[in-house]
């Protein structure tokens, strides 16, 4: 009886084995995709640029602010504004801003002060409030720990130009913190977030969702699907945002830019917080893909067959292949995807954080509880509802950094 079990144990370990190496396979097809499309891309430096409102909701501080701001007022574009929110005069995002303002007089930078609470959500909140404020027809919305190079409104903007594209995200590299949990998160984002969004992309023949890296839009089509205020109960606002203009339908493009965000320096619980969070996200946003990550476990596939099979010398062999691909994957997309060599120092870490993701996973089922800088909201169908004796107030969802989108992700 025993040994029928283990062979059938073995069976399920293989079987998640020959799957993951499927996924891991299917990551590099779609990386050398993005890779080829990006050295075609259709961009021309002489096209016509419309003019565009920057939004950037604040809350508090960000590891490297004040450079990330830095980089959006050097830009090489024609016409520009960059429009701030907070929801405290007082909060030390404002004295950053006005920082700027002084450094970049020539900028059109103003700072909006949103006192209304509209809902759960404080980044899309401010938002909702800042829009008014803006003055033209295009809009792009990024997390305030977000750096780009100076030709990024000119590459992000450019797609619009086409009656048929709703839509404009970025993938994003993380630059981590000395902590280790900063150190896993980064290698989270660039060797299993974003394969999974290029795999996603190739899967459902285009992107049906946006990243808060980057969302680049029309305010046309912000209306028509009832405007920021039709978001504010939603954790992954990015998402949804993506998903509605979708919908419309229009066509939501992946940019080839590539952005960078600074990450918090992370102590281990704070990572595993903030993963159960975007996790928990996910799960509600894209609820049958989100199960489907249990045939992408890998490493943790191959373990299992080791340890079923009694270190059998087949089961190492197996170890070895998918460890190989595993690897693979994460060197193409730190490197040729995302640029990144700082990432690829520290790739010995992806076994462990592979495992943790697995953790997660499992436990992200557990509940329906997120917690954002102290505050515990219940989420139900990826709407936030606070729970009792608790009532709104800032959290990490105004600095931006629930990415898929960490951001929700």
């Amino acid at each position: 009886m025993i040994r029928l079990l283990l062979t059938f144990l073995q069976v399920i370990a293989i079987l998640g084995c020959i799957s993951s190496s499927a996924y891991y396979l299917f990551c590099l097809w779609s990386a050398a995709v993005f890779v080829g499309q990006r050295k075609q891309s259709p961009f021309s430096s002489t096209q016509s640029l419309p003019p565009v409102s920057v939004l950037k909701p604040l809350k508090g501080t960000d590891p490297e602010m004040y450079e990330s701001f830095r980089s959006h007022c050097l830009q090489d574009y024609p016409q520009y504004e960059i429009i701030f929110g907070v929801s405290d005069a007082a909060d030390p995002a404002a004295g950053i801003v006005e920082q700027l303002q002084q450094e970049f007089p020539d900028r059109t930078i103003r700072l909006v002060v949103c006192r209304e609470t509209l809902g759960p959500n404080v980044k899309v909140s401010n938002l909702a409030q800042m829009v008014p404020a803006s003055r033209f027809q295009f809009l792009i919305v990024n997390d305030s720990d977000i750096r780009v190079e100076s030709d990024y409104l000119r590459r992000v903007v450019a797609p619009l130009a086409a009656g048929h594209v709703g839509m404009v995200t970025c993938l994003y590299r993380g630059i981590a913190a000395a902590t280790l949990g900063s150190k896993l998160e980064a290698i989270g984002i660039g060797t299993d977030f974003c394969p999974g969004v290029l795999v996603a992309q190739q899967l459902e023949r285009g992107l049906h969702f946006g990243l808060g890296s980057t969302l680049a839009f029309r305010r046309a089509d912000l209306e028509r699907i009832g405007g920021f205020e039709a978001l504010v109960d939603f954790l992954a606002d990015d998402y949804e945002l993506g998903r509605r203009i979708s919908a419309l339908p229009k066509k939501v493009v992946l940019s080839d830019v590539i952005v960078e965000t600074h990450l918090p320096e992370y102590d281990l619980i704070g990572f595993l917080n903030h993963q159960l969070r975007w996790f928990r996200g996910m799960r509600d946003a894209r609820y049958r893909g989100y199960i489907g990550l249990v045939s992408t476990f890998g490493v943790t596939w191959a373990l299992l067959a080791l340890l079923f099979a009694g270190g059998a010398p087949w089961s190492w062999a197996v170890l070895g292949a998918v460890f190989l691909l595993r690897t693979a994957v994460a060197l193409v997309f730190s490197r040729a995807v995302l640029q990144d060599e700082d990432l690829a120092e520290q790739l010995w870490l992806v076994p462990l954080r592979d495992l943790i993701a697995v953790g997660v996973w499992i436990a992200s089922f557990t509940g329906h509880t997120v917690v954002w800088r102290e505050q515990r909201f219940e989420l139900k169908n990826g709407r936030l509802l606070a729970l009792r004796s608790q009532c709104f107030r800032g959290d990490d969802a105004a600095t931006g950094s629930n990415r898929p989108s960490e951001k929700s992700r």
